[in-house]
């Protein structure tokens, strides 16, 4: 009997392509289209409105000539991301919700669906790949970059398990972007020539501030810029000043604590909350020298802290930490033990290149510290770590 796939079709070209090819390969394929919103007052409408996309993946399925149908999923979405997104921005945290929504949507409540529709594997157009390993007589799947270093998505998919990986197919893995558009036209997909999207995972493009203000109230505070030359910037050489390592990894990794009197008062916001670390845009405050940046938000006094210029030290470190519980390996036979240390490539945040780091698994948490400074380290986004072009683990940045 022929393998049965459900594709994930979102209407996009990756996702046409990845069920064309599961067809090729002598799969049974089933298309589906989750929808997972119903307020188009926050979505930008001519950006990947979900109704012109559920279309697009319909047409899609009709020329491949395999059945399709749409799931509502938008009760779990809410629970599970959009509550968490709300919680977290209150708490003045930056989330990623592509990530959640594939540990959460796509790789849990969507490959239920899927398997309670008899299939033996869920296909997506993620560009990242996968194979196997053989250690101590158990299968080990690894989840490996995209052959696209343009497009790896592995980020994104930073958060799945061994047993999600192991019913996964990630057909688009192995190509080019110009090599799937090509297979879209020579297979006259509709999708062929039609942008990627942009925006949250399968909502569409959000106006965030707008999206945010139909839970959190818009909260007038004072923005204060605090210059660069402040000691409480002061870099110290840690390896100098110490020989504790522990004291070492936390003075690498805590971010200063600003204080509203170490600098002068700008103007003034609408909520802490709608601000992230490293925004440039939306503060509306001009007449200095060089563009102003978030470097810091207290939500609880609400206010924002800003530095001026990208070089700001405010905006820089070289260390962060992760808790134990947040700490989530794919591959969890590399799993550190307290005390150990291991020489990794890592990320903060989708699209970045790869910067060489070291592991430091502590009795509570796990410190990453980078070779090279990193800009806007923000809490509640994700570090991903690999070695070579494998994703080893990930956490969420405390």
């Amino acid at each position: 009997m022929k393998k049965r796939v459900v594709v994930g079709l979102s209407g996009g070209v990756d996702s046409s392509v990845a069920a064309y090819l599961c067809k090729d390969q002598g799969y049974e394929v089933i298309g589906l289209f989750m929808k997972n919103w119903h307020d188009d007052s926050v979505t930008i409408s001519d950006e990947c409105p979900w109704l012109e996309d559920s279309n697009d993946a319909m047409l899609v399925a009709e020329k491949l000539g395999i059945p399709f149908q749409t799931v509502d999923l938008s009760k779990e979405y809410k629970e599970r991301i959009v509550d968490y997104m709300f919680a977290e921005y209150e708490k003045g945290r930056t989330p990623n919700p592509d990530v959640l929504c594939n540990r959460e949507i796509k790789f849990d409540v969507f490959m239920d669906i899927a398997t309670s529709l008899g299939a033996d594997y869920v296909a997506t157009g993620h560009y990242c790949r996968k194979d196997s390993i053989e250690k101590n007589g158990q299968t080990l799947y690894r989840l490996l970059a995209g052959k696209d270093q343009n497009k790896d998505q592995s980020y994104f998919l930073c958060q799945v398990s061994q047993q999600q990986l192991a019913k996964t197919l990630f057909p688009v893995g192995e190509l080019q972007k110009t090599e799937v558009r090509k297979i879209a036209k020579e297979q006259n997909l509709i999708t062929a020539e039609k942008k990627d999207s942009q925006g949250l995972c399968f909502i569409g493009k959000v106006k965030l501030p707008d999206f945010l203000q139909q839970k959190l109230e818009p909260k007038k505070g004072q923005v204060i810029e605090i210059d660069s030359s402040h000691e409480v910037f002061a870099r110290i050489n840690e390896a100098a000043t110490t020989s504790e390592l522990i004291t070492q990894l936390k003075k690498q990794s805590k971010k200063p604590e600003l204080k509203p009197e170490f600098g002068k008062v700008l103007g003034t916001h609408e909520g802490a909350h709608f601000f992230t670390k490293g925004q440039r845009k939306g503060l509306a405050i001009g007449g200095t020298k060089e563009p102003l940046f978030v470097i810091d938000t207290d939500v609880e006094k609400n206010i924002l802290y800003t530095g001026q210029g990208k070089n700001h030290p405010g905006l820089h470190k070289k260390g962060l930490w992760v808790n134990n519980d947040e700490v989530h390996w794919i591959r969890a036979d590399l799993k550190l033990s307290s005390g150990e240390t291991m020489d990794v490539k890592a990320r903060i945040r989708y699209r970045q290149p790869l910067e060489h780091a070291k592991l430091y698994q502590m009795e509570n948490e796990l410190y990453v510290i980078f070779e090279n400074e990193q800009t806007a380290i923000s809490e509640g986004q994700f570090v991903a770590w690999y070695q070579d072009d494998e994703l080893l683990g990930s956490g969420v940045i405390a």
